[in-house]
């Protein structure tokens, strides 16, 4: 994701017809439920006028049982519906949040492998738990509360004007000054709750790093250095929303100082009104209570403004992530075999992670289905890229991979990747237990299939030793665990996935020459009939290879079987030799 790129907005157009819309029964309810609340909320200042006016001038009690009958009924209802409004729209609105996230985690999860590569693990976490919370303002109470505030204030405003038109317009003046100061706040605003999004998921990222490597930190010394990285980012943090309070501040403070003045000269108008005559003491009573309950619901949209100001801003950065094209996207990967018999074939295969920095260069050979392509190397060389291209991770900048004679880039990567195995140097085992990881390819294949998986793998050596055996748990990414075992369950898991292409890179690299040779028989067994791709530093291990490429700067440089590039005493030959003498 480029930092610089600016976002686009989200409209409001667009959040009316994908949030607002499809959820118009919920909104109706609790628009209805706000109308009915917001109505018998007004019969309290309706009701004082009355009250100073007839009841107490003409001492009826009568009327006056009457008026607490029916401001009492009116509490009831404002209460009830309330209840009901929170029921209704604040649950929907949750559920509306638990939607979203699901959404973008689906979509962030079919982005190309590339994206990962450039984007921290916790900034991913932060944009699908966080960002979308804010939209709980737009379903939840805010949205109906905003609607009910309007309907409120021109009801008073009503009301207002029909009992001294002169101190109303004297009211609407630094109403409507405050108003303007309002929108300018909002729009300064929304960039600031965008940019805050930015840090937290920079923050988060950090964070989940350290609390990843701390093994790493701890063998360094470097607890400090990472408290004083976090304490910045936290810094940045705090200064962002000192920024936002401000603003908010502003507007809050503005609205005081403008409808206090305003509430004051309604003090002298008023109490000149009453000595004249034209206004009655109920009159100016019910004129300030009206007067509060217009305000009130516009001080509140000041504080809700500012909620979907900040709801805005997160769906910028959700939208951000919806838009971005899935690996599986375009329209191009339509074909779907039934059957995949393993023929791959790359002709002229370049690709580069940086355009005009080319990693893999021209590459051109045949992994007829069941062979055992061998890729060696130095490091760097672009041996990886190579299997990256074949598990379709990667796309060819140019050049053409075919499998069983199709496209590659035209075959459906769910159907191509249900038959392809992967075994990776530093394979990723998942918190649970030694059996949920190597059944996590095949979750509901039977105990048979299991037993042969780990039996194969050598898996029961260790398990055997553990009290709980196969449902011994083994930590967040399995750091209860010798590498070599990790590496045991990896390959376990990758048998139980019976696939047709096999990619195992550098899947020995953890193992001791125990362990290795044990695993051998096993990876031997894995690869019969299948099309692997082995990568292994250590040439031993691919001796029985039926084709050895030699990679050097993204090109072939020299290939054929183990014996007869040792006779051509090339390249291959000079890493041979070098770590024999090792």
């Amino acid at each position: 994701m480029s930092k610089n790129k600016k976002l686009k907005n989200v409209t409001i157009g667009h959040v009316f017809k994908t949030i607002v819309w499809p959820r118009k029964k919920h909104l109706s309810v609790g628009l209805l439920l706000v109308i009915i609340s917001r109505l018998s909320g007004l019969v309290l200042p309706g009701a004082s006028k009355y009250l100073l006016d007839d009841v107490i001038p003409n001492k009826d009690t009568t009327l006056l049982m009457w008026l607490i009958l029916v401001v009492s009924i009116a509490i009831v209802i404002q209460a009830v519906t309330s209840f009901a409004l929170t029921q209704i729209l604040s649950v929907e609105a949750q559920h509306l949040i638990s939607q979203l996230r699901a959404k973008v985690q689906r979509h962030i999860i079919q982005l190309p492998i590339r994206f990962f590569d450039n984007t921290k693990t916790g900034e991913l976490v932060s944009r699908i738990m966080t960002d979308v919370e804010g939209v709980r303002n737009l379903v939840g109470t805010g949205f109906a509360q905003m609607i009910g505030g309007v309907l409120t204030s021109l009801i008073c405003l009503a009301v207002l004007i029909y009992l001294s038109p002169l101190m109303t317009f004297f009211v609407l003046f630094p109403v409507a000054i405050f108003g303007l100061i309002s929108l300018k706040a909002f729009g300064k605003i929304r960039p600031i709750f965008r940019e805050r999004g930015v840090i937290n998921a920079e923050v988060t990222g950090r964070l989940t790093e350290t609390l990843g490597g701390v093994r790493v930190i701890k063998g360094f010394n470097a607890e400090e250095q990472e408290i004083k990285t976090f304490e910045d980012g936290v810094m940045r943090l705090f200064l962002n929303v000192k920024k936002s309070l401000i603003t908010t501040s502003i507007v809050t403070s503005s609205a005081t100082l403008l409808l206090g003045l305003a509430s004051a000269g309604i003090m002298g108008i008023g109490g000149y009104l009453i000595m004249t005559g034209d206004i009655t003491t109920g009159d100016f009573l019910a004129f300030t209570l009206f007067l509060g309950f217009m305000i009130a619901p516009i001080l509140q949209m000041s504080n809700i403004g500012s909620q979907f100001t900040e709801a805005f801003a997160g769906l910028d950065r959700t939208e951000e992530i919806l838009n971005m094209p899935l690996e599986d996207d375009g329209g191009l990967r339509v074909i779907s075999p039934a059957h995949i018999y393993g023929d791959v074939v790359f002709d002229s295969v370049s690709f580069a992670y940086e355009p005009g920095k080319e990693v893999v260069q021209d590459i051109s050979f045949k992994a007829p289905s069941g062979s055992v392509t061998a890729l060696v190397g130095t490091s760097g060389s672009g041996k990886s890229t190579i299997a990256g291209l074949a598990a379709s991770f990667l796309n060819p900048a140019s050049g053409l991979i075919t499998v069983d004679g199709l496209d590659l880039q035209h075959i459906s990567l769910k159907s191509y990747r249900s038959r392809l195995g992967v075994v990776l140097q530093d394979d990723f085992l998942f918190e649970g237990t030694i059996r949920d990881n190597i059944m996590f390819p095949r979750p509901n294949a039977s105990e048979e299939q299991l037993q042969q998986a780990v039996a194969a793998a050598h898996v029961q050596e260790f398990t055997d030793r553990f009290e709980d055996g196969l449902n011994t748990l083994i930590g967040e990414r399995g750091v209860k665990l010798s590498g070599g075992q990790r590496q045991r369950i990896a390959i376990a898991r990758a048998i139980l996935a019976d696939p047709r292409i096999l990619i195992l890179d550098e899947a020995t690299s953890n193992l001791d020459t125990e362990s290795e040779s044990l695993i051998q028989a096993s990876l031997k067994s894995l690869m019969q009939g299948r099309t692997t791709f082995v990568i292994a530093h250590r040439l031993s291990t691919i001796r029985q290879a039926d084709q050895i490429l030699v990679i050097e700067q993204g090109r072939i440089v020299e290939r054929g079987q183990h014996e007869e590039l040792l006779q051509q005493q090339g390249r291959y030959y000079q890493l041979y030799t070098y770590q024999a003498r090792i």
